[in-house]
């Protein structure tokens, strides 16, 4: 029988490892390069994760049966620095993490309620979960492109835990505190 919770999982993964290899491209920025202005949806690359950051914040408690709702974003920028983002988007990745290894089966097609302020929106959690994981590839793209501009070479984000990324994914995994198994399932590689 196949694991329906495999998809979700291996995204789940795969965005945090991704926000990783983003961020600790983004620590080596030059000073002044993540405020600095960029072409984007966002003025900066600071501006493009802390939004990546706040819609997490948004989305996940929502996952974990919170009334956060708007609150999450009364400020637009929480975080100033790369090392506070870093902070916050690894905190907030593995908040998703817990919640989509938390899952049964049955639990997919469940209702989340979203706190939108003047009204609660019923979703289901699978669409809500892809809903927040195209969001972050969406964003990640563009901070990607800004990265293209900067002093920093932009890193792979779309090798998806490819057999050739096998080396740097160990050291990375390692970092991360994670395994194979833990996003494959047990005896798969």
């Amino acid at each position: 029988m196949p694991d329906v919770l495999l998809p979700f999982r291996s995204l789940a993964y795969n965005n945090a490892w991704a926000n990783h290899r983003l961020l600790a491209a983004c620590a080596r920025l030059a000073p002044g390069e993540l405020e600095a202005p960029r072409t984007g949806f966002f003025p900066s690359l600071r501006a493009t994760l802390n939004h990546i950051l706040i819609v997490d914040w948004f989305y996940v408690d929502a996952l974990e049966g919170g009334t956060l709702g708007p609150a999450a974003w009364a400020e637009r920028e929480p975080c100033r620095d790369i090392d506070s983002l870093r902070a916050a988007q690894d905190a907030v990745d593995r908040r998703l993490l817990a919640v989509v290894e938390g899952l049964a089966p049955g639990d997919l097609d469940g209702i989340v309620r979203v706190h939108r302020g003047s009204r609660i929106q019923a979703e289901r959690r699978d669409r809500l979960l892809l809903h927040l994981f195209e969001h972050q590839i969406h964003h990640r793209g563009q901070a990607h492109a800004m990265l293209s501009g900067s002093s920093v070479a932009p890193p792979q984000l779309d090798e998806f835990f490819s057999e050739g990324e096998a080396p740097l994914r160990a050291g990375e995994f390692r970092e991360l505190g994670w395994t194979e198994a833990q996003i494959w399932g047990t005896g798969q590689a």
